[in-house]
């Protein structure tokens, strides 16, 4: 995963995603991690998904609801990426960096959620 930092929400979204697709490939071919294989990728891509749709919105409140929506998968996956790294199914160190990076998209949208609020 690149260490720069993206500043644009959808993009970093769309990028974790991607990541998140790229580390299920290292899974083991088991029924237990192939249902937590589509939950995660199910879960990751949902955050840049509703971001995405979100920009659609037709008022302030349908906005912080899809970006609420976000927030929710961003909390889905780190728990599918713990569950992950527990399990030992890909690199601990590449799932930690997913994690820490799903936490710090969280933070993100909740400050959007709020500063949208604000903004009422």
């Amino acid at each position: 995963m690149n260490d720069e930092k993206v500043f644009d929400i959808k993009k970093r979204a769309y990028i974790f995603g991607i990541e998140v697709i790229k580390i299920t490939e290292e899974f083991s071919r088991t029924t237990a991690s192939y249902i937590i294989q589509k939950q995660l990728i199910r879960s990751a891509t949902s955050i840049g998904a509703n971001l995405m749709e979100g920009n659609y919105a037709s008022s302030k409140k349908d906005f912080r609801n899809f970006i609420n929506y976000s927030v929710k998968s961003t909390h889905e996956t780190t728990y599918w990426l713990q569950l992950s790294k527990d399990l030992q199914l890909a690199s601990t160190q590449k799932l930690e960096k997913l994690i820490a990076e799903s936490i710090e998209i969280r933070k993100i949208l909740t400050t959007i959620i709020l500063n949208s609020k604000k903004n009422s």
